[in-house]
């Protein structure tokens, strides 16, 4: 296994991957990369976050393509081979996390469609988190949000915030009827 592009954000276990996260103890706000120090739920002055592993599915919230290579210092192959790019509603934690998509072009995608975590190497050599078409049924993960455990949201809804979210967040609306982003 190569070096991963950021140590401390995802982990690979017997060739599964998994994104690493924080979980608030006091509202089981969940954070994506992982935090110390404080909850950053607005409405939660919680300070313990515990270390999760976090669901390894999600639907598609939206997604693009990058067609052009990224700027120097940043490497691409040579010849750019443009990249997909999907947002993820991972199941059960009230988050999206985008990422790189492997062996999937935006003609395959679709809003509300599952995809899976998976890895991949960039071109500069680091392993990184990708979602993928889901392979088999998901392990079970023992506290991890969306199971039993302390990252699960339990009781009625609460006020606005990360783990309460319940549509785009974003300022410019929600995703073109194709799921592209503009």
């Amino acid at each position: 296994m190569t070096a991963p592009a950021i140590d401390g954000w995802f982990t690979v276990d017997d060739g599964v991957a998994y994104l690493l996260g924080t979980a608030c103890d006091r509202c089981r706000t969940v954070h994506f990369p992982p935090r110390t120090g404080f909850c950053h739920n607005p409405y939660c002055d919680g300070e313990n976050l515990a270390r999760v592993r976090l669901p390894r599915r999600g639907t598609v919230w939206s997604y693009t393509n990058a067609r052009y290579p990224p700027p120097a210092p940043f490497v691409s192959a040579d010849p750019y081979v443009p990249v997909t790019l999907a947002a993820v509603e991972l199941d059960g934690a009230g988050i999206v996390v985008l990422g790189q998509v492997r062996d999937l072009t935006v003609d395959d995608l679709r809003v509300g469609m599952e995809l899976e975590l998976t890895t991949g190497t960039l071109a500069d050599g680091p392993e990184v988190w990708m979602w993928g078409a889901p392979a088999t049924d998901p392990p079970d993960l023992p506290g991890s949000p969306g199971s039993p455990g302390p990252a699960t949201q339990t009781g009625p809804p609460g006020p606005p915030g990360p783990a309460n979210r319940t549509g785009p967040v974003s300022p410019a609306g929600p995703p073109a009827q194709d799921g592209r982003t503009a």
